[in-house]
């Protein structure tokens, strides 16, 4: 934005007339501002005196000193160029992606930032924003989610050559981490036992989840074609939306991935088959060939098997921290270099793309022996 300087302006004579001449901050339709020179018409040279002249010019300076003491709001508010947001960048973001952003927005960001200007959101602002949902009890993890999302917003609003305030998340202080919930993560035994119990084809789903991690979206996404008895591997190229149970790309570059099928992991995978019908290419569909939904395999079969079975309750992702643990527990160290499609931040798995690591033969057989065949 160009500096606002006190202007005392010129008097220029053309053609036996005088003229006021000064310059005027004009605000552009994407928030910037642009110097234009303007001209004020007065008197001519033989009617008027230099002195009068500077009369008549003086309400026009004063009107453009005034403003420059106090700067305007200028540029567009967050929630409008939310708007924006929505109808051009939104649209090309996976379901779960938009529903995670309208959520921080409809719950914390525009009720509080969404009346201000963009060139208002600094460091300040935004250090106010954090102590406000620090306050209202919202846990450090939240608090770096909804400053993603805030953060990805005012970058596109950057990006897109609008008039942006600037902050920085290394500069904010954040709350301190709280006690950390210790994540379900389904024994050994049991898991055996819900595998066991378990009716088909859930008790297949949950025994693929328990052996090879994946996600459950991921299980759930799985079709006929990706199963290969010959090559003795799954592939894992799509996923299936929690919400809309939509097939979707997977969450990362790596977790698409060739995983080893054990043997009898095959030989449950063959017994399935022999009784899927041809009514959708998904591997785990429903009677009307959609996909299951994942909340109602949580709630309506995998939570009363767990009732039944005198289990403290878990989700289909108490599978897939089973697997790790196991493996953790099993091999002589985490693999650190190395991103599976069951990595976390710290630890790294040994199972992911096929071929990329010799240990992934034998991973799986370890978590085979330890939950029996």
């Amino acid at each position: 934005m160009p500096r606002r300087r006190f202007q005392r302006g010129s008097l220029v004579t053309k053609c036996n007339r005088r003229y006021g001449v000064y310059r005027e901050d004009v605000l552009q339709s994407n928030g910037t501002f642009a110097r234009r020179l303007r001209w004020v018409r007065l008197g001519v040279v033989t009617d008027q005196s230099e002195r009068a002249a500077w009369k008549q010019f003086q309400p026009f300076l004063d009107a453009v000193n005034e403003a420059a003491e106090v700067a305007p709001r200028i540029g567009i508010t967050l929630a409008v160029f939310v708007e924006e947001w929505r109808r051009n960048v939104a649209v090309n973001l996976k379901g779960g992606t938009v529903r995670v952003a309208e959520s921080n927005l409809r719950a914390h960001i525009l009720p509080k930032l969404g009346t201000l200007i963009l060139t208002e959101i600094n460091t300040k602002v935004v250090q106010s924003f954090v102590a406000h949902l620090a306050q209202g009890g919202r846990s450090k993890k939240t608090i770096l989610n909804v400053l993603a999302t805030l953060s990805s917003i005012m970058r596109t609003a950057r990006d897109w050559e609008y008039a942006c305030g600037s902050f920085r998340l290394s500069a904010l202080t954040l709350p301190r981490d709280g006690v950390k919930k210790e994540q379900r993560s389904f024994s050994d035994e049991e898991a055996r036992q819900i595998i066991t119990e378990a009716v088909e084809p859930f008790s297949t789903i949950y025994a693929v989840i328990a052996v090879l991690g994946l996600r459950p979206g991921e299980v759930l996404g799985l079709r006929v074609s990706d199963v290969d008895f010959e090559k003795r591997i799954i592939r894992v190229r799509q996923s299936v939306d929690s919400a809309t149970r939509k097939p979707q790309a997977v969450k990362s570059k790596a977790s698409s991935a060739d995983l080893p099928m054990p043997k009898e992991l095959e030989a449950r995978l063959r017994a399935h088959l022999s009784r899927h019908t041809s009514k959708s290419e998904l591997l785990f569909h429903n009677r009307n060939g959609r996909p299951f939904s994942a909340d109602k395999l949580r709630e309506k079969q995998l939570h009363r098997l767990l009732d039944r079975l005198g289990i403290p309750r878990g989700g289909l992702h108490s599978f897939r921290h089973g697997a790790a643990s196991a493996l953790l527990a099993q091999t002589a160290q985490p693999w650190l270099s190395y991103s599976g499609s069951c990595g976390t931040a710290t630890q790294e798995l040994p199972w992911g793309s096929m071929g990329t690591s010799s240990e992934i033969s034998t991973a799986t057989p370890y978590r085979i022996a330890r939950l029996g065949s």
